[in-house]
């Protein structure tokens, strides 16, 4: 699972609220679908720059990541490493974006977990709004003693400044 901070979790808090709010979604657009709406947040770059970085290489985001090299000079590359720096895994990247990962599926009811849709908005957030809740549990189980805490709706009680 990804490297669980705060940052991460506030990226995904915001990614999800602007998608609730009705923020450009389009899984085809590599700056508007599943990744590229997280890495807008997380590494605050616009759907049109990652757009851009994404069209000096081919392929969509899982064949980008296949062929991620961090030495190549890419701007896809770059911005790939940026999210890795952050405390995602490639692996996580791909599953993010077919909504895929077993371990955010295993939290996932049936029969809802065998009706996951890449592309359509409700599930993507659904899948967030369950991976945020895996991330949150992993950090009240890591920092403990952390003054960042969630109720039991997994609700920040204090807002990452």
């Amino acid at each position: 699972m990804a490297r669980v901070n705060a940052e991460l979790i506030a990226a995904f808090r915001k990614t999800i609220s602007k998608l609730r709010k009705g923020a450009a979604y389009q899984w085809g657009h590599m700056g508007a679908c599943n990744c590229g709406n997280l890495a807008q947040e997380l590494i605050s770059i616009s759907k049109a720059e990652i757009h851009r970085n994404a069209m000096a290489k081919s392929g969509d985001w899982n064949e980008q990541l296949n062929d991620y090299c961090p030495t190549s000079g890419f701007p896809m590359d770059l911005m790939i490493s940026k999210l890795l720096e952050k405390g995602l895994s490639l692996e996580e990247l791909k599953h993010l974006e077919k909504l895929s990962d077993l371990k955010v599926l295993a939290q996932v009811p049936l029969p809802k977990r065998n009706h996951l849709t890449k592309n359509k908005l409700e599930d993507v957030i659904f899948y967030m709004e369950t991976w945020l809740k895996i991330l949150e549990n992993q950090w009240i189980e890591e920092y403990p003693n952390s003054s960042i805490t969630w109720s039991e709706k997994n609700n920040l009680s204090k807002v990452f400044a």
